[in-house]
């Protein structure tokens, strides 16, 4: 069989897509290299370690809580497509000649 290789299944829009995000990559590691050799020396007091202890902690408490939340909406059905139920014995719903007017 012949695999499209990846150059094929690229369009143009998909590269710049890419570049973009690679790009952002880049500057992103420059930026963090700068601000890491521009923060040598520099003491952090114990409630700056204890501010991001707490805040690794509670971002890891809403994130566990909010998958938690994702698989329990999903195992009980609730991210199903909408589908009106009627009563068997409705007789509004079933236009029965029982329930018009005379």
């Amino acid at each position: 069989m012949n695999e499209p290789t990846m150059s094929a299944r690229l369009g143009v829009a998909s590269w710049i897509i890419l570049i973009v995000l690679v790009s952002l990559l880049l500057a992103t590691c420059v930026v963090a290299y700068l601000g890491w050799r521009l923060a040598d020396g520099v003491d952090v007091p114990i409630s700056g370690y204890i501010a991001t202890a707490v805040g690794v902690i509670v971002s890891l408490a809403v994130g566990f809580g909010l998958m938690a939340l994702v698989f329990y909406s999903s195992r009980k059905g609730y991210d199903e497509a909408p589908v009106l139920v009627v009563p068997e014995n409705d007789p509004k719903e079933h236009g029965s000649p029982s329930n018009k007017l005379d």
